[in-house]
Order: structure tokens, then sequence, then C-alpha cells
């Protein structure tokens, strides 16, 4: 199980890959197996947005969504167990970033 992010500068089109492709900004898709692990420790229906990834399907974060989910984080980090998760969580750092920096964009958390 892997999960995969994409950076859109507009709501990607879900249902066809192809169409998606003309918003995409920026993927990643070396951490996905590393990223899983970390969020699947977060408590459902805890606090903060993160808890709503879903591991085997797509979930979808606006620009105010990836803003709030910025400060998950540190909580985030300080739950990483190897390097390899700490770099996912750094990846996903810059992409939200990114996303709440980028008005009208979308961050595609894209599981297995």
């Amino acid at each position: 199980m892997g999960i995969e992010l994409e950076l859109h500068s507009t709501r990607p089109a879900r249902n066809n890959w192809a169409m998606s492709r003309a918003s995409l900004l920026r993927g990643s898709y070396d951490h996905g197996e590393a990223l899983a692990a970390v969020l699947a420790g977060l408590k459902v229906n805890g606090p903060g947005k993160l808890w709503w990834v879903d591991p085997y399907g797509n979930t979808q974060f606006n620009e105010q969504e990836a803003q709030a989910a910025l400060g998950e984080i540190a909580g985030l980090l300080e739950r990483c167990a190897n390097a390899a998760q700490t770099a996912a969580v750094t990846d996903l750092a810059a992409l939200l970033k990114s996303c709440a920096t980028t008005p009208g964009s979308y961050l595609w958390f894209i599981g297995d």
C-alpha cells in the first residue's frame, strides 16, 4: 500500500487520468509506502485533516485544507520511525505549502 501525491492547478478529473494530466503541476511518487505508514498511525476522527486521507482511495485537499494540514507536519515528523518516513513527510510538507499558496489548486492523495 502506498500513497502518491499530485499537485494540480485546478480540481483534477478523478475519473479520467488523461484529462487530469492537463492540470498537473508536480507529483511525488517516491515515498508512497513510507507516507502511508506514517498516515496510518493517525487517529480516525482525531484532530486535523490528514486522518481524512484514504490509503486505498483518492482524497483531495483544496488550498484551505492544505493550509490547515500544514499545522500537523511537526507532529507527523515526531512519529517518523526512519529516514524514509521523514523524507516522505518532508515532501508532503512541501506540497501542502505549495498547494496552500497557489490559489485554486488541489493536492491529490492517490491511494492503492
